[in-house]
């Protein structure tokens, strides 16, 4: 390669990469969370009835295509024409009209969905940041727009269940455009499904119903007996969902955002 070319060349991917990260959420999208106490569903032992959170950062809104389009630019191995299907199956990216354009199906604005949790991972990490534990998730899913924990709230979880009634092939709306809850977190119910980075921890699964080792009762329609707050349903349904997934797994409504321990830099 000639010296100009090279020059130009070199232009180029630095012009990239300052698009690249002007299209990437900034530290000042991410909202600070103080360390607290989570109560999980199903507590994994009796001493375990309140879990610790430490202090994080979390996305006010979960990523958006506009977002993922710009990572897979910089990492053309996440795109759906390269990726390994170990990483991701075949539904990956299925909605962008093309490997590095989006279309009408994916709107620039509206959360990015049918992602891998392999994919989701490696966009958090090329943030310098990483997907949201469940207890960190739960943490702050649980504030109503006016209190920490609305899951006390008939009309707060009602709203929330009649989504999860409705059809998982519609459309999705625009990132950020409902209520921001208590914590100033958006989007976190009402829109799309998000990943965690233990997604595959949950309390509910059907692989469990043959296990002998006395742990039946966790898993499937018994574990609603054991569950700390048996009217909690929305939880319920998360775990569950949860628990059915694989980490190449990609549907229309599953997408994700990024957290970051405190004091973390990106």
């Amino acid at each position: 390669m000639s010296p100009l070319a090279a020059t130009l060349v070199s232009a180029l991917v630095g012009l990239l990469d300052g698009s690249v990260r002007r299209a990437l959420p900034a530290g000042e999208d991410m909202v600070a969370i103080e360390a607290g106490t989570y109560t999980p569903l199903f507590p994994p032992s009796p001493e375990e009835e309140r879990i610790p959170v430490a202090g994080f950062s979390i996305d006010r809104t979960p990523v958006e295509n506009r977002h993922f389009l710009a990572f897979v630019a910089t990492h053309p191995q996440w795109r759906r024409d390269r990726v390994q299907r170990v990483s991701a199956d075949m539904g990956y990216l299925a909605h962008w009209a093309g490997a590095t354009t989006l279309g009408a199906g994916a709107p620039e604005r509206a959360p990015v969905t049918r992602v891998s949790w392999f994919a989701a991972k490696a966009y958090c990490e090329a943030r310098g940041a990483r997907l949201p534990t469940e207890a960190e998730w739960e943490y702050v899913a649980s504030a109503s727009e006016t209190a920490p924990d609305g899951r006390k709230d008939p009309s707060w979880n009602a709203r929330i269940l009649a989504w999860y009634g409705k059809p998982g092939n519609q459309a999705l709306g625009e990132v950020g455009a409902g209520a921001a809850n208590f914590y100033g977190v958006k989007d976190l119910h009402g829109l799309a499904w998000e990943w965690v980075l233990d997604f595959n921890s949950a309390l509910v699964g059907s692989d469990a119903r043959a296990d002998a080792n006395g742990d039946k009762m966790k898993f499937c329609g018994a574990s609603a007996l054991l569950a700390k707050n048996k009217a909690d349903y929305a939880t319920f349904m998360r775990l569950a969902m949860r628990s059915s997934l694989s980490a190449a797994y990609t549907t229309n409504s599953l997408g994700f955002r990024c957290a970051r321990d405190a004091g973390a830099k990106p």
